[in-house]
């Protein structure tokens, strides 16, 4: 496979599917690949980076078992817990990020979904959010109904996040509390409720690369915009804290592969960064184009001041 003439027709219009089985990705040569994926994004998403912050919103005692989280009910990790925040402290929150040059802010919220008193406040706070805060709104409380998702748009939300995860095949081996059918379900409404999805998934849970191109594909299918690309980062407590720790090139090669599938969503680096010398540098060159950043959930995540420098001085423009 000539990896560039791939992307100068991706470039031009081709757009890769499942009947073209490209299982190349997995042992084209990485800095080819890489420089490919870059052509794209520079190409189909000019040199703009986004930058999203998330708090989170209400901690522990999730009744879901997804085996990577530390905020399962159904692990012992330790982690804090507490109730769904005040919104004067994640308004305060919001105007802090704001500040430093994020462009997106999410409340993130433990559980399958939120309780009726729950969903209520969090409604609350998005309104105070909106009309204090110039800034795009992003909700990330499991799944909702579809009622309840158009509340949110009502209340001046933009983005609903929903990650997949993993592929189909791979889901259960995940989580078996909810299904990836739940996921598609809770996308769609999303969707059809005229919020942005973002959705993406976890690498390095033990999946084949098969696992992963099908997830390239499924966001594709789903024509979601925003894709976060998390590296496990395995915790003490989880089903997974012995897993094996993923490679700097394994996340690199799973971003060039994700552009080529995906060439004008942004392709989202998030957890798992410190796995990559410089905080991804490398990975802003192989066809990543955002990035969460800030505190993150369970993991460290990266300094806000750092992602602004290290991005300005590359040449994006934020």
């Amino acid at each position: 496979m000539d990896i560039l003439k791939l992307a100068d027709e991706i470039i031009n219009g081709r757009r890769l599917t499942r009947d073209d089985k490209p299982y190349f990705f997995f042992t084209e040569d990485l800095k080819t690949l890489c420089c490919g994926a870059d052509k794209i994004r520079s190409a189909l998403c000019g040199n703009s980076v986004n930058l999203c912050t998330i708090i989170n919103g209400k901690s522990g005692r999730c009744s879901e078992n997804c085996k990577f989280c530390a905020q399962s009910a159904h692990h012992c990790t330790g982690i804090d817990e507490y109730p769904f925040l005040d919104e004067n402290e994640i308004a305060e929150d919001c105007k802090r990020n704001q500040a430093q040059g994020v462009h997106r802010y999410s409340i993130v919220t433990a559980g399958r979904t939120l309780s009726a008193e729950d969903f209520e406040k969090a409604v609350s706070a998005y309104k105070k959010l909106h009309a204090e805060c110039g800034i795009e709104l992003c909700g990330s409380h499991g799944l909702l109904t579809a009622e309840q998702l158009r509340r949110l748009k009502a209340a001046g939300v933009t983005n609903y996040h929903a990650n997949i995860e993993t592929s189909r095949r791979n889901f259960p081996n995940i989580c078996t509390t909810h299904t990836y059918d739940d996921k598609i379900r809770c996308i769609k409404d999303a969707q059809r409720a005229g919020l942005n999805v973002c959705s993406g998934g976890i690498i390095g849970m033990g999946e084949t690369w098969e696992d992963r191109l099908d997830m390239a594909l499924s966001l594709a299918e789903l024509n979601i915009k925003s894709i976060p690309i998390n590296a496990l980062t395995p915790i003490k407590g989880t089903p997974l804290e012995n897993t094996r720790q993923i490679t700097s090139d394994e996340i690199l090669r799973t971003v060039a592969m994700f552009r080529f599938v995906n060439p004008d969503a942004y392709i989202r680096l998030a957890a798992g960064r410190a796995i990559m010398e410089n905080s991804g540098k490398q990975a802003f060159l192989s066809g990543a184009n955002a990035a969460i950043t800030g505190d993150m959930l369970t993991t460290s995540g990266n300094c806000i001041r750092g992602d602004v420098l290290m991005l300005s001085r590359m040449g994006f423009e934020l």
